[in-house]
């Protein structure tokens, strides 16, 4: 038998370390070639990484939240013939264990019995043990019971002095002294909770507070908010479903939005970018590459339609809903969350009636979409009920003038508000 030390892989161009997510085996499980051991994540993805080869599992090199150099040891196998390794860098001794200390002196038989109990001191609840055995009823005066009633103290958790346990006053102000239950708590049910709880902050969720705080720190964001009138569009959008919605998929208002981008950006090129600020320089697109803001169980992720400039109204919307479905699912590529020029970003029925959205670095400009509502509006003189919804957009403003944000934003708008212009060239 042999060792077999193996080290964490090149996962991507250009990384030179990785952050150790999760472990999905532990010491002294026996793996298969191929079977997925552990996730690392990069700047971009999760990657699920396979054994290189079978064994038995004799230590694990990291912990989850562990930023990890490529070409590290991360894990050492028992395997069969002469592994890899030199003794030294197969060496995996487990972690120390404690010391033995002194054993602990047991109880005599005389020792025994149940110690008198002792009032705790934590505020606003119970001890932290009953003094009484379930059922067993606390002896204490008709005096002793009414003072504790209109306290609000329940005698079964108050400690007895007297013979038998007896319960007096004397144990009753100290209990109530100690911080026991007040009588306002009891009648209503509320309880101070001083607990706290520390949620390390790791994989994707500190990716995504990574990313948000270097956006803020670099991006000097402006917002723009513009209502828009999107009664005709949703007409347009259930005749639509209503016709081919079956056999092409349902549309929702997101392709339509997308649309409406593209058809404006080719006059708003400083619009379609990238600022790359650590060299100097805006890199401005021709294409259209489409980040849309997609909500998964882990967090925040941008998958990216590619070229959406090259897609119908229906291949858009099958895109959204593919590259939504893969991120969901863990299952975008790489490929999938990278190089978006612009992005998209929408709460849904969640969406309130305006938003601050934060750019997606080192891109220059963000459109979020807000909830729609139905409202009244005044047109030619007359009211009407009309389905109003807010764009809600960011910019950065080293590379977007405010004029040019606005007419971006308005051009969009007039194409939503008269969906026909959707399709005229």
């Amino acid at each position: 038998m042999g060792r077999y030390v193996f080290k964490l892989p090149d996962v991507g161009e250009g990384t030179a370390e990785a952050e150790l997510v999760a472990w999905h085996i532990k010491p002294g499980d026996l793996v298969e070639e191929d079977q997925h051991i552990v996730d690392v994540m990069t700047d971009k993805a999760t990657v699920e990484i396979p054994a290189p080869t079978p064994g038995k599992v004799v230590s694990l090199k990291g912990t989850p939240g562990e930023m990890l150099a490529v070409g590290s040891a991360i894990l050492v196998l028992e395997v069969e013939g002469p592994g890899n390794a030199v003794a030294e860098e197969a060496e995996a001794p487990a972690a120390p264990k404690p010391e033995p200390g002194p054993a602990k002196p047991q109880p005599s038989t005389a020792a025994s019995a149940p110690a008198k109990p002792k009032p705790a001191a934590q505020g606003g609840s119970k001890p932290a043990f009953a003094t009484r055995t379930p059922g067993e009823k606390p002896i204490a005066s008709p005096a002793v019971r009414r003072r504790a009633w209109e306290a609000g103290v329940e005698l079964q958790f108050v400690p007895g002095t007297g013979p038998g346990g007896r319960i007096s006053q004397f144990d009753l102000d100290s209990y109530i002294a100690s911080g026991g239950t007040t009588g306002q708590a009891a009648a209503t049910g509320l309880r101070k909770k001083p607990g706290t709880e520390d949620i390390k902050v790791i994989g994707l969720r500190r990716t995504i507070a990574m990313r948000m705080q270097d956006a803020k720190r670099r991006i000097p964001h402006f917002s723009y908010i513009e209502e828009v009138d999107v009664t005709d569009l949703e007409e347009l959008r259930a005749k639509l479903n209503a016709r081919w919605g079956k056999a092409r998929g349902k549309l929702t208002l997101l392709p339509f939005l997308a649309k409406a981008m593209i058809n404006a950006l080719p006059d708003y090129p400083q619009i379609n970018a990238r600022f790359h600020d650590d060299d100097g320089f805006v890199r401005r697109y021709e294409g259209v590459h489409l980040g849309i803001a997609t909500q998964t169980p882990t967090g925040l992720v941008v998958p990216v339609i590619q070229h959406a400039e090259a897609l119908t109204l229906w291949e858009c919307a099958s895109e959204i809903n593919r590259l939504a479905t893969a991120a969901r699912e863990g299952k975008a590529t790489r490929d999938e969350l990278s190089g978006s020029t612009i992005s998209i970003t929408s709460l849904g029925v969640l969406g309130g009636i305006a938003t601050t959205p934060v750019i997606n670095y080192p891109e220059v400009a963000i459109v979020g979409v807000n909830k729609m509502l139905e409202r009244p509006m005044v047109r030619d003189g007359k009211i009407e009920i009309r389905k109003m919804m807010n764009l809600s957009s960011s910019f950065d403003h080293r590379v977007v003038d405010g004029w040019d944000a606005a007419e971006f934003v308005q051009r969009i708008r007039a194409q939503l508000e008269t969906p026909a212009m959707l399709f005229v060239e």
